[in-house]
């Protein structure tokens, strides 16, 4: 593959029957008359001390580049959006009166943006090192780019497995029976999270992650906002499955790092179980809204079968070992199976 640079020599090595067309939002606005390069939209739910301390990194750590924040608070209940207005007074807070989800409160951040670029990030990170101005001089040299992901760690010694393939079914079999995980360095085993890959090159990809997605302006104005029938989980890769139709690149670049706390817990491990269902629900969006009828009846059985296994084995697992953890995940999948045979979602 072709290596891409960063540009400047002195730089080191985020129901199933929710498709409804007009929730991928178009009404983005136009530029301003004096433009900023690029508008930060961090989205948060009961984040308050990890949020503090990604807009600390983000005003201490970016200096290369003009820049405007929005945080949107989907109702939290841990003093969030007061911590913003009193120990943030330049970010531009957006506060819900209810939890509207990732895609809903990334979309009302951006239809206030002005930049030519647009960033989300999680509140759950830490930008280090002038990463926001190297991505945005990286997308400024490379016009075909739409959309940018930096290197993620989830400590000082490990690199975060970021960016991933489209889902599909095969895809999700390969994930779910193991076989990526036995067969790692394989390109076909391993081909849903790219697990041969060391995150320390540049790469084209199917799917950046949304913990860190750096978006041109015009690329959204082209396929429009997200598509808010994601709550959660799946909305990146049913954009990026947009920018790739309308011929956008997508790229990964090491040039430029953020830490993801606890590989992403601080901001999803509210509810596991919720999170658990949903993670499923948003994939069998994805594959009816994006891949049809067949895949989706595809993805459902993949998902009993799994889900009916995985309870049965990790309760056995549980009273063996007492181990809760376990107990806990077997909930989980029980919680999983009822949705995909009932419809009916854990409270």
């Amino acid at each position: 593959m072709e290596q891409l640079n960063c540009g400047a020599a002195a730089l080191p090595e985020r129901d199933d029957g929710a498709r409804n067309p007009t929730t991928q939002q178009r009404n983005f606005p136009r530029a301003h008359s004096v433009e900023i390069d690029v508008s930060i939209v961090v989205v948060s739910w009961n984040t308050r001390d990890v949020l503090r301390g990604c807009l600390r990194s983000i005003f201490e750590q970016t200096r290369e580049i003009s820049f405007e924040v929005f945080v949107v608070d989907n109702d939290s209940h841990d003093g969030s959006a007061e911590m913003v207005r009193n120990e943030f007074p330049p970010v531009k807070l957006i506060a819900n009166t209810q939890n509207r989800g990732f895609a809903a409160g990334c979309n009302q951040g951006m239809r206030e943006a002005s930049g030519r670029y647009t960033l989300l990030l999680n509140p759950d990170t830490i930008v280090l090192d002038d990463a926001i101005s190297r991505c945005v001089r990286y997308a400024d040299l490379h016009a075909d780019v739409g959309v940018v992901g930096c290197q993620v760690l989830e400590d000082e010694t490990r690199i975060q497995r970021t960016g991933f393939s489209f889902p599909s079914p095969s895809n999700m079999f390969l994930g779910l029976s193991g076989l990526s995980r036995v067969f790692p360095r394989s390109r076909l085993f391993g081909r849903p999270q790219l697990s041969w890959w060391a995150r320390d090159s540049e790469q084209d990809l199917d799917v950046i992650s949304g913990m860190f997605m750096l978006v041109r302006r015009d690329a959204i104005a082209q396929v429009g906002l997200m598509d808010e029938a994601y709550f959660v989980y799946a909305e990146e890769a049913d954009w990026c499955y947009r920018f790739a139709k309308a011929g956008w690149r997508r790229v990964f670049t090491p040039c430029a790092q953020i830490i993801h706390l606890d590989g992403g817990d601080k901001s999803t491990s509210q509810v596991s179980i919720k999170m658990f269902v949903q993670l499923q629900k948003s994939l069998m969006i994805y594959h009816r809204k994006n891949l049809g009828l067949a895949a989706w009846l595809s993805a459902k059985v993949i998902y009993i079968l799994s889900n009916s296994v995985r309870s049965v084995a990790w309760f056995v697992q549980s009273v063996v070992n007492h181990d809760s953890h376990r107990r806990r995940k077997s909930a989980a999948a029980k919680a999983a199976l009822l949705y995909h045979l009932s419809g009916i979602e854990p409270k």
